[in-house]
């Protein structure tokens, strides 16, 4: 699932709440600064898992295991990565759903509406440019609580393909 657009801290209670309000129980993954020792394990409890940015841990690969021990699992992938304005997401969401053969499920919270919710299961086909329109067609009308803070969706590997310089099995690139 991934959580978008993400530009305040109220974007987390929010999400938490809309999935308390529709029953789904959510894991998500949260930046490892947010796991201080006073709060980790209240975000552990509310299934947070932390993640260390700075380099890679092999972690879509244990993400994809975990979706392999479980019958079900909504894991809530913060595309973004911060509230501030990027020009490109992480893909570890879409190399996930790839490699778990799992869909992908878009979360939103809107200001213009004042809603949150679900929206469209997109399954992944290994296509990532036409995979990415679907995404960016869904968010196109979404405005986070900070609206200046969130940009079209996109990912590097995108770009990459599209200027030939890596090689389709090679975007496995998690950013």
């Amino acid at each position: 699932m991934i959580a978008a657009p993400h530009t305040s801290n109220w974007d987390f209670p929010m999400t938490l709440a809309i999935a308390g309000a529709t029953g789904n129980e959510i894991r998500w993954l949260g930046k490892s600064q947010m796991f201080v020792p006073v709060i980790a394990p209240i975000f552990r409890w509310l299934g947070g898992t932390s993640v260390e940015r700075s380099s890679a841990h092999g972690l879509v690969g244990d993400l994809v295991a975990e979706f392999g021990r479980r019958s079900a699992l909504i894991l809530v992938v913060p595309a973004e990565a911060t509230r501030s304005p990027v020009e490109y997401w992480k893909s570890g969401f879409y190399q996930i759903a790839m490699q778990a053969q799992v869909p992908i499920v878009c979360a939103f919270v809107d200001k213009k509406t004042r809603t949150g919710g679900y929206g469209p299961l997109i399954m992944p086909t290994g296509d990532m440019a036409k995979d990415m329109d679907l995404i960016r067609a869904f968010y196109a009308d979404k405005s986070g609580i900070k609206p200046n803070r969130f940009n079209t969706p996109r990912l590097r590997e995108e770009d990459a393909l599209a200027a030939g310089s890596v090689a389709p099995e090679d975007s496995s690139r998690t950013d």
